[in-house]
């Protein structure tokens, strides 16, 4: 049975949701189709181009669209999952070619270490345009490549223009920041789990923190969206990458990634990645089934060919997920569950700690602590997080 306080919640976001379309007569305009605004810093210019399948401007992509307007493209470089969005999680990916254009495709997500730009490739070009679709998550790496690239546009002093897209969990903060003891490929910056920044504001708190390696070198202007605020539903168009194809899984992934972990799977290599969790020896309490098998984008998921069996989140209610935010309770659940099977040594791997972005959550969670209590712990740090970020908005809150 629901709650008074998540009625109470669910109509409050849902109001808030509801008063912002009504009071946005026109729709939201990314960035991207802004060409008045950012066209003419690109005037007889060689550029360089940070985008993938999700750099859409309307219905054409920003490539198509750029050279089409005499653009001189001279690259592009590609996170995680490479320029078409194909690769799997934590892939490697080659450079390339554009076949479309012929344009070279440079790899950020490679083999090279750092996935920073070589000299080579800063020198190909004289400014750089990013247009990329983040999903708001410390520990998707989009952010961590763009920063990168903040970074060695601050080094090579190369200006750099990102157009701004919305962020679809923007509407809401949660989750521990990340102790930088263990920053990673999966979190890169002092930020909690869930950060309601685009990324173009994140960019500006990064600089204007002092977060990043150029400090605040780097000239970046960003052309931020109109008709958008936080509380703007977004339902994006393109999939941002393999394994959240749909918005109910991106509204799923603060709670569900933590899973990756573990040695519970979350979905990969079924229909429904990101919208379900399970184990095969949760099948004392759960009847509910799948099994992960290689798919493209998952080609070796976790528990591969075993039959899970859990708990299927595929048809909650958006509401009822904005609402929980970054819900630990199926990590819980699924521990305890094992932990009674006589199942749970090694349910938690080193991997659980850097998405998490600190190690007292997995020792609160070992100690018996339950999901509403370990959020607890963190709200302070949240709250002065969002206070710490609002020199820094680009949009209303």
């Amino acid at each position: 049975m629901k709650t008074l306080r998540f009625w109470i919640a669910a109509a409050f976001l849902c109001g808030s949701f509801a008063a912002c379309s009504a009071s946005q007569d026109a729709p939201v305009v990314l960035g991207d189709q802004q060409f008045d605004a950012y066209l003419p810093l690109l005037e007889g210019k060689r550029v360089a181009l940070f985008s993938n399948q999700t750099g859409l401007a309307g219905e054409e992509h920003i490539l198509d669209c750029l050279l089409a307007r005499q653009v001189n493209v001279t690259a592009i470089f590609s996170p995680e999952h490479g320029f078409r969005g194909t690769a799997d999680a934590g892939a490697l990916v080659a450079n390339d070619v554009d076949a479309k254009t012929g344009v070279p495709i440079l790899s950020l997500y490679g083999s090279h270490g750092e996935n920073r730009p070589s000299a080579e490739a800063m020198a190909s070009f004289d400014v750089l345009v990013a247009d990329i679709q983040d999903v708001g998550l410390r520990f998707y790496t989009y952010y961590i490549t763009l920063c990168n690239l903040v970074d060695a546009c601050g080094a090579y002093g190369k200006p750099m223009v990102l157009l701004d897209r919305p962020n679809p969990n923007g509407h809401y903060v949660d989750g521990p920041i990340l102790d930088m003891s263990l920053r990673s490929g999966v979190g890169s910056l002092p930020i909690p789990v869930v950060h309601g920044l685009t990324l173009g504001e994140l960019v500006k708190m990064a600089q204007g923190e002092g977060w990043l390696k150029e400090g605040n070198k780097a000239d970046v202007t960003v052309i931020p969206c109109k008709n958008y605020t936080h509380h703007t539903q977004y339902s994006l168009p393109v999939a941002p990458s393999p394994n959240l194809p749909n918005m109910q899984s991106i509204y799923l992934y603060p709670a569900l990634c933590p899973f990756e972990g573990t040695v519970v799977s979350l979905g990969r290599g079924t229909p429904k990645p990101f919208q379900q969790y399970g184990h095969p020896a949760m099948g004392s309490k759960y009847s509910y089934s799948f099994t992960p098998e290689s798919v493209p984008g998952a080609t070796n998921p976790p528990l591969k060919d075993q039959l899970c069996y859990g708990v299927d989140l595929s048809e909650m209610p958006w509401e009822e997920i904005w609402v929980k935010g970054l819900d630990l309770s199926y990590v819980v659940d699924a521990y305890t569950l094992l932990k009674e099977a006589g199942k749970a040594d090694g349910f938690f791997r080193r991997f659980f700690d850097l998405l998490m972005g600190q190690t007292w959550v997995r020792e609160m969670i070992l100690s018996g602590a339950s999901a509403s209590e370990i959020k607890a712990r963190w709200a302070p740090d949240v709250e002065a997080f969002k206070a710490q970020r609002k020199p820094y908005l680009l949009y209303a809150e």
